[in-house]
């Protein structure tokens, strides 16, 4: 499967039946994005919470109200 990174425009070649090209066909809102611009965006997120001034929310929590 043929796809073209989202940031860079560079076209790659992925497996067809890959999870990443299963993703890609299945969920049209999912983007793709090669390996070197996932690793230079990684790279500075780790950056900025370094930095202790960027809050990096994982996951929300919900807190469970009991009446």
């Amino acid at each position: 499967m043929r796809v073209k990174c989202v940031i860079c425009d560079t076209l790659s070649e992925i497996p067809d039946f890959s999870p990443v090209a299963k993703k890609l066909r299945n969920r049209p809102i999912h983007t793709y994005m090669c390996p070197t611009c996932h690793e230079r965006i990684t790279e500075k997120t780790n950056a900025r919470l370094a930095t202790g001034k960027f809050r990096f929310i994982r996951k929300a929590i919900q807190q469970d109200e009991e009446f």
